[in-house]
């Protein structure tokens, strides 16, 4: 009898230290995902959850049976070659790259490992994929980049301000690609109403400062902000500056009026991040990159700070509210 028991006992020990050891090979059997971002995390905590609710719904639950290694740029372009690499020498099994520079990066370092990208800007131009519904490849993803958004941003714009003559343009010069569209577009777009453009660049805090600082001296009468992951990380900024110096201010993306700026026009940036979380999850359940149509969204948003608006002394027509799919005030 106290033969069985010890023996019992010996038995439990054993389970006791199997079991961690079996946990930990399991843990190190997880899929581990890449996340890539040309921004901080400091300002894309609502886009990273709705990435992870994205993710839910595919059925993959971070902790769980799926692990996430997040490498943010922190507003330096420059840097995600290399984080791209790293990601890649990790042996990740699939890369979520959440910017355009980022996609950029990620389609450079790797041939092999599936790539979902999300952005503004036409993935075909930019050779991301060979088309949007049968990207080929290893690259698939969502894109916010309808090709009519330029020309209704000048319009809704006309709307509220029918006097300005000069709208500014602001772009991120260390995403070349990204602000080569967007100054093309927009430059098209403004011709078409007779505007005249002006390009401005920044790529930093102190950039963002001065460059908005210096509008006022080159009588711009209003301001659209490019799509730019670094941009929406300063949104903040971007908001109180504009207000400062009395510059009605465009953005493309929900984000911005919600932390103060005027008028956002675009696809939402929070279902973006769900549907690229979605992707990445098909992924890992066998779907192949080449096999998934580029994402586009089905809806554009027109949301309008009242509250901004009155703060700049703007009357918003009463027809140009009853368009928006949301009004702040």
């Amino acid at each position: 009898m106290r033969e069985l028991n010890r023996r019992g006992v010996i038995g439990l020990v054993g389970a006791a230290v199997a079991w961690p050891l079996a946990a930990r090979g399991q843990q190190a059997a997880m899929p581990v995902v890449g996340f890539l971002n040309g921004a901080s995390p400091d300002g894309y905590a609502p886009m990273v959850a709705a990435f992870r609710q994205g993710l839910n719904e595919a059925g993959y639950v971070e902790g769980r049976n799926v692990a996430i290694e997040f490498r943010w740029a922190e507003g330096q372009n420059d840097r995600l070659p290399a984080l791209a690499a790293d990601l890649v020498n990790r042996q990740v099994v699939v890369m979520a790259a959440t910017s355009v520079p980022a996609a950029l990066a990620a389609k450079a370092a790797t041939s092999t490992i599936p790539i979902v990208f999300e952005g503004g800007a036409d993935p075909v131009e930019l050779g991301l994929v060979a088309s949007l519904n049968r990207p080929g490849g290893n690259v698939t993803g969502v894109s916010n980049f309808t090709a009519p958004v330029a020309a209704k941003v000048f319009e809704l714009l006309h709307g509220l301000i029918p006097n300005s003559s000069v709208i500014a343009v602001l772009v991120n010069p260390t995403s070349p690609n990204l602000a080569a569209t967007t100054t093309k577009d927009m430059q098209v777009a403004g011709r078409a109403l007779g505007q005249q453009i002006l390009i401005l660049n920044a790529s930093t805090a102190d950039e963002i400062d001065a460059v908005l600082a210096s509008l006022a001296q080159q009588r711009a009468g209003a301001l659209l902000i490019g799509g730019d992951a670094f941009f929406t990380s300063r949104r903040v900024q971007l908001a109180i500056l504009a207000a400062r110096y009395g510059l009605p201010a465009i953005y493309n993306t929900r984000e911005f009026p919600a932390a103060g700026g005027l008028m956002s026009y675009g696809g939402s940036l929070r279902d973006a991040y769900r549907q690229t979380g979605v992707y990445i999850g098909k992924i890992l359940r066998g779907a192949k990159p080449a096999d998934l149509p580029v994402w586009q969204p089905t809806k554009v948003e027109l949301v309008i700070n009242l509250r901004t608006a009155k703060a700049l002394g703007l009357e918003v027509p009463p027809t140009l509210l009853a368009r928006a799919d949301e009004v702040i005030e």
